[in-house]
């Protein structure tokens, strides 16, 4: 019946049997439900209540919901705190006020997944001009350590130089490049090799895309602060905007300085009637999670049967919801993204184009036809127009929905003709 609807060619169709044949969503569903489960817990233990959906204005002072959102986010991460705001503007303002709160001059911090994502890059300074207000700018010190060539972290390299670090930097999922995300049990390895090293080091976590894909999430294996975007995984396709920190509870007093002014922290800011949106997005995401992994396993089947490289491949272990495609080839790279984007519920009429996008180095494309713009908790496919034409695809709030939109990819290529049906093998 797809085919009524959309128009597939039964190539396609045949195709995507084969594909979604062998993928294996077992263990996808007993880390959703392990997940929800623990989520259900945390809303049961702190209590929350309609009370808590009711937003506050002007100082916010005395916001039942935002301070029980806090908690329960606490409970879920195995933190002693968290800060959760809707105005948060992305995942990058969420760690430029972690870094700037817990960094100060003469400080130095080690990213040690190598160059951190493109957004993160004038935060620290190490591109830009001098004199816009980087860390950088005001005396905090930058190293790196490369991941090997198997894309595996450096344990030496990090040890050593955690030794007169302040930060230590992961970033759990993969950015712009082909090498493999971070399961949390390699978070732990890398967090428990630098404090041997320096046991005052702080362990930083980049964590966006990979929160409810693990039964356990960094800061249970010895990172002391987290951090991600609610338009991701933790807003389940509910929340409009925001993010969070969350750690050590000195921490994020520290952090929660920076959002707001010193002295006042988390006792101010009003929540506009956000925190239902919040919480439900919360309470959803550990599924919709699920949804998107599961449509980042198909799309790495159905591309994998078609001789493209993908990242990670079928099967493999997973530690976020992305999947890169190596594709090698502009035009293919751009019609996937136009395929996305027509497969998408909102805009699929509209053809991306690459453009400057804010904080990137080069032309990027994006398809994301989504109900909350940029959302990448919904399908999506964006990539940097530059070699090796790989494209990074994500989300997908409902699998069929998520499924369909990989196929719709599939069927724009076909039809631009830069591949032919006839070239499937079965």
């Amino acid at each position: 019946m797809t085919d009524n609807f959309f128009g597939f060619d039964d190539r396609i169709l045949a195709l995507a049997d084969k594909a979604e044949k062998n993928c294996d969503f077992t263990q996808i569903d007993r880390i959703k439900e392990y997940n929800a489960n623990k989520v259900l817990s945390a809303f049961m233990e702190n209590k929350v209540s309609e009370q808590c959906f009711y937003g506050s204005s002007g100082y916010g002072y005395g916001d039942v919901g935002r301070d029980v959102l806090d908690s329960v986010y606490a409970r879920v991460f195995g933190t002693e705190d968290a800060l959760v705001r809707h105005n948060f503007v992305s995942g990058t303002h969420a760690l430029s006020v972690a870094l700037w709160g817990v960094l100060r001059t003469g400080d130095k911090i080690v990213s040690v997944t190598g160059k951190p994502y493109d957004t993160l890059e004038e935060v620290i300074g190490i591109a830009g001009d001098k004199g816009n207000g980087s860390l950088m700018d005001y005396g905090v010190l930058y190293d790196q350590v490369d991941l090997l060539p198997d894309g595996s972290p450096d344990m030496d390299s990090i040890a050593h130089k955690a030794k007169d670090a302040k930060v230590i930097y992961i970033q759990r999922s993969r950015g712009y490049s082909l090498r493999p995300s971070l399961t949390v049990e390699c978070i732990g390895d890398i967090a428990a090799a630098a404090k041997k090293a320096n046991p005052h080091v702080i362990v930083m976590v980049d964590n966006c895309y990979g929160e409810f894909v693990d039964t356990k999430e960094p800061a249970q294996v010895g990172a002391d602060i987290i951090i991600g975007s609610l338009i991701k995984n933790p807003g389940g396709g509910i929340a409009r905007t925001g993010g969070y920190i969350a750690g050590r509870r000195d921490l994020i007093e520290l952090c929660s300085y920076r959002l707001t002014c010193v002295g006042m922290g988390k006792e101010v800011g009003c929540t506009l009637a956000q925190n239902r949106e919040m919480f439900l997005g919360f309470f959803m995401a550990p599924e919709v999670v699920a949804n998107a992994v599961k449509t980042a396993e198909f799309a790495s089947s159905l591309y994998s049967l078609l001789g493209f490289e993908c990242f990670p491949k079928s099967g493999e272990k997973r530690s976020d919801i992305i999947t890169a495609i190596r594709f090698g080839d502009p035009q293919l790279l751009t019609a996937f993204c136009c395929g996305v984007q027509k497969g998408s519920p909102i805009d699929s009429f509209v053809t991306p184009e690459p453009w400057d996008m804010p904080g990137y180095d080069s032309k990027v494309i994006m398809a994301a036809g989504a109900f909350t713009m940029g959302a990448s908790i919904e399908l999506s496919a964006d990539a940097p127009l530059r070699e090796p034409y790989a494209v990074w695809m994500q989300g997908g709030i409902t699998y069929s929905s998520g499924k369909t939109g990989i196929l719709l990819a599939l069927k724009e290529m076909c039809d631009k003709g830069i591949l032919s049906p006839d070239q499937f093998k079965y």
